[in-house]
Order: C-alpha cells, then structure tokens, then sequence
C-alpha cells in the first residue's frame, strides 16, 4: 500500500504595520496560524508614533516566545513632510487600548537593511503584507529594487471604492495617511492585492466571538485579546450606531493571504488623490469602455468563510 505524505507550504509573511488594535490582532493571528510563518515586522507611525508601534510589535513577539522575529523599525513620517495625527481615541494611547507595556520591557531592534538579508533568504516564497501607511514599503522599492522583484506577492490593506472613507468623507486611513507612497506601490508592486474598506469593514468581530477566544486556555494571547477588543469596540459604536462587533481591519489582509476564496475580486489600475480636500481618496476608472488592470481589489467579503479560518485558529 503506497502512503502518500502531504507537504504543507508555509506562507512566509513579512508584516509592515503599525500596531494598533486592529495591527496587534493581525500579529497575534500570524504567529498562532501553523499555516504562516512571519519572517519579520516592519513598524512605522500611523495609528500611534513608530515607537510605540515597535514597541507593541516587539511585546507581541515576546509573549509568544518568539524573539527570532524581527523587529525592523522605519518611518516617522510620511513622504511628503505633514504633520502626523495620531488615534488615541480608537487605538489608546500607546496602542493596544488599556494595555500597558511593563516599563522595565527590554528588546531587540533590527535596522532597516535587514528587509534586504529577509527577500535574500527567502526570495520567490515571501509574501509582503502591509497594514499600514505605506511609507515604510515605498522606501524599501527604492533602496531595494531590484531585491522587490523577487517577492512573490504584495498584499495592501488601504482605499476605499465606491464605498465612504474612515478619515475622511473619501479617504481610508492608510491611504489618506501617505498618499504619495500608497500611489508609488500602486504602480510598481507586482501581483499586488488590495483589501479596502469595501470587504475590510465587514470583517466584524463581536463580543461573543471574542468571548471564545478568551476561554481558550491554550491561546497565549487568550488573556489580551478581550480588554483591546472591548476599547476598539467602544469607539465604533460610538462612530457605527447599531454595529454588533468591531471590523478588524488589518486581520482581513492577512486571512486573504492565507485563503484568497473569503474575498470576491476586480482587476482594475487604481490611484490615489495626493491634494486638495480629496486627498487620499481611492478611484478606478470604471466606465464601460475602460480597461482591466494589473491590481487584484478586493470588493466582497464572504463573512461565514471569514469566521471559519478564525475558528480555525483562535478558538
């Protein structure tokens, strides 16, 4: 009788982001899933300052035990020299809602030359997922070019299509937040996949999910997840009278990796307003006549199908 070994491919994620709620849950996810391995995290500004942002990142690591990630901080700012607003309101003050980082909490950092060694090591298996304002990722197609040819795939959570902004009346967050560099990925990232807030919004978490995670005693993060999640959840009921749960934004673009099927898809060449009061807003030409693009936008979330890979890790 012939016995039949089943290979099971890793997806090697490098995460840029910028922890954050919504960003720390996508963490959490990552490391838990058998199914991804995350060779490193990029952290910038956004949410809160890149400190914090790093900081969060690195506790995350260290509470799962895994010092061998990386932690590579990048940007303050954007590309173009604005002032940066931060969210205490939805995020908490240092980002994780009432989560506080002990003080005497020691890490590692790595420097932004490492992005370079990680593309050298694992060449056509990395995937680069970011999550968060893409001046980090715009920087890293300039130092490296040649080096972001051998990505396998680029996946986006960022713009809004056809659907209100979160920022703005017509910009998402991520795209309103360094509108310069979200166009410069637009253009030169291969096999790039965006998660607007078109499916993002929809990936809600509710209490009572939320709840199961917490009773899972072999999750390690069992005991973090509620306390940030109830914080974010305060905020949108607050902005989304009549919400049952909180969308968790980033988590979406890293399940969308893992199993592209929970999303429907247009192919479309999309860009992004950098001025006037538009700024940050995302558009496709989408008129009859017009040609399909390179860029795979996500616009229809399958939510049952969402909440089966969460299951499936989580609880």
């Amino acid at each position: 009788m012939e016995t039949r070994r089943v290979l099971l491919i890793t997806k090697k994620i490098l995460l840029f982001c910028d922890p954050g709620i919504d960003d720390s849950i996508a963490i959490m996810y990552s490391i838990l899933d058998p199914d991804i391995e995350l060779v490193g995290i990029v952290t910038s500004y956004g949410n809160i300052t890149r400190d914090k942002a790093t900081a969060n990142a690195a506790y995350l690591v260290h509470l799962a035990g895994r010092s061998d990630i990386p932690i590579i901080p990048g940007a303050t700012k954007p590309v173009q020299d604005e002032d940066v607003t931060f969210y205490p309101e939805i995020h908490g003050e240092d980002g994780m809602g009432p989560i506080q980082i002990p003080r005497n909490f020691r890490y590692q950092i790595y420097p932004f030359d490492t992005i370079r060694f990680i593309i050298e090591k694992y060449k056509n298996e990395l995937i680069i997922v970011d999550t968060g304002r893409s001046t980090n990722l715009a920087t890293a197609f300039i130092l490296y070019p040649d080096h972001m040819k051998m990505v396998q795939s680029f996946y986006v959570m960022g713009g809004a299509f056809f659907v209100p902004g979160n920022i703005t009346a017509l910009a998402e967050a991520n795209f309103y937040g360094d509108p310069a560099a979200s166009n410069f990925i637009l253009q030169y990232a291969h096999n790039l996949t965006i998660t607007p807030l078109n499916v993002t919004q929809h990936a809600v978490l509710t209490q009572q999910f939320v709840n199961a995670i917490s009773q899972n005693k072999n999750n390690i993060y069992a005991s973090l997840v509620d306390p940030i999640y109830k914080y974010y959840y305060e905020f949108y009921k607050k902005s989304n009278p009549g919400i049952n749960g909180a969308p968790i934004h980033d988590l979406l673009t890293i399940l969308v990796v893992k199993n592209p099927t929970i999303v429907d898809y247009i192919n479309y060449d999309a860009k992004v307003i950098e001025g006037t009061d538009a700024k940050g807003m995302s558009y496709i030409d989408y008129r009859p006549t017009s040609k399909k693009g390179k860029t795979k936008i996500a616009i229809k979330l399958h939510y049952n199908d969402f909440i089966k890979e969460l299951s499936n890790v989580l609880l």
